[in-house]
């Protein structure tokens, strides 16, 4: 295969279908008709000799030769963008979307706040909160189809950059009548009474101590820190009982609302909770250290202006939170 057979925009439209999985919405992304996509895609696979995508009722599926290609193929075309001086960011004129993932308490933290200063300063632009509990998230985020991410890496790999946001550590949530809720804890307080946690994907899934890891990048799949609590009973030959576990933050106020349990949980969810009136929070009997949350990105992204723009807003945004 020779390089002088392919055409830039057949680059452009497979980055489009793929970033779609669908010919009617890269078309509309690239301001052409079905029909014309339909003959670029048909070009390309000619040269590639490979389907690329095959149609299927959830849309156009890629190809392993796809998705080997996507990756490398954005980070090429953002290149040829910031040679060519055409990577400008105008918020107030941009059309772009944004795909973010995120867990359900860091949307309901940030990302209210974030879409409202996106529809203030680049209403043109839309926001995509994915979730990022999916086990395929490194690999999303290396074929592009994730621009940032946000939460608790163990290990971050070298080609993903990152910042950290704020730091955190765990409370104990409990509802206002709670038998405890008029002083400190103590480890035997934990013993007498069961918790409730959230947790995103467990041992079944690959995870050892709360982090899952995939592609280089572990990322936390229990929201509290277990090695914490389970050193601080190694020597006690008991230790507590979760009772549930939950994968959504925000069922914990139903749980707590009609039991007696004790639910371990970052401090400014619980925070959060707490300020609602129902629910009241107290400090781990053990020590727990703080734990970074952070924004995670591709490196190929470093010099995209509109993501660096992003990354700011999320900053600003972290600022009004913490204020």
């Amino acid at each position: 295969m020779s390089l002088d057979n392919i055409d830039l925009n057949l680059l452009r439209v497979f980055d489009a279908v793929f970033e779609e999985r669908s010919l009617a919405l890269a078309g509309k992304r690239l301001h052409l008709s079905q029909s014309a996509v339909s003959h670029a895609l048909a070009r390309l696979r000619q040269v590639l000799n490979d389907d690329l995508f095959v149609r299927t009722g959830k849309g156009m599926q890629p190809t392993a030769r796809a998705m080997d290609m996507a990756g490398p193929l954005r980070g090429a075309l953002q290149q040829i963008k910031l040679a060519l001086g055409v990577a400008a960011f105008e918020p107030a004129d941009a059309q772009r979307k944004f795909v973010v993932a995120a867990n359900d308490y860091i949307t309901s933290l940030l990302l209210g706040r974030l879409s409202q200063r996106l529809s203030a300063q680049a209403p043109l632009t839309d926001l995509v909160v994915r979730p990022s509990t999916r086990l395929d998230l490194a690999g999303q985020i290396d074929v592009g189809r994730i621009d940032i991410a946000v939460g608790i890496f163990a290990e971050i790999p070298s080609r993903l950059r990152w910042m950290t946001i704020w730091e955190q550590t765990d409370v104990l949530l409990m509802h206002r009548d709670h038998p405890l809720a008029g002083r400190p804890l103590t480890l035997d307080d934990l013993l007498e009474y069961p918790l409730a946690t959230i947790s995103l994907g467990g041992e079944e899934e690959g995870a050892v101590s709360g982090f899952i890891l995939e592609r280089g990048l572990a990322r936390q799949s229990e929201m509290f820190n277990r090695d914490a609590l389970d050193r601080a009973y190694a020597a006690r030959g008991e230790s507590p009982r979760v009772r549930v576990a939950v994968a959504h933050a925000l069922a914990m106020p139903a749980l707590l609302r009609s039991s007696n349990m004790l639910a371990l949980v970052p401090l400014p969810l619980g925070r959060e909770m707490e300020s609602q009136g129902e629910l009241t929070t107290r400090a781990t009997p053990y020590a727990c250290p703080s734990e970074e949350v952070r924004v995670v990105w591709h490196e190929r992204n470093d010099n995209d202006a509109a993501l660096q723009w992003l990354r700011r807003q999320i900053e600003d945004v972290v600022s009004e939170v913490q204020a």
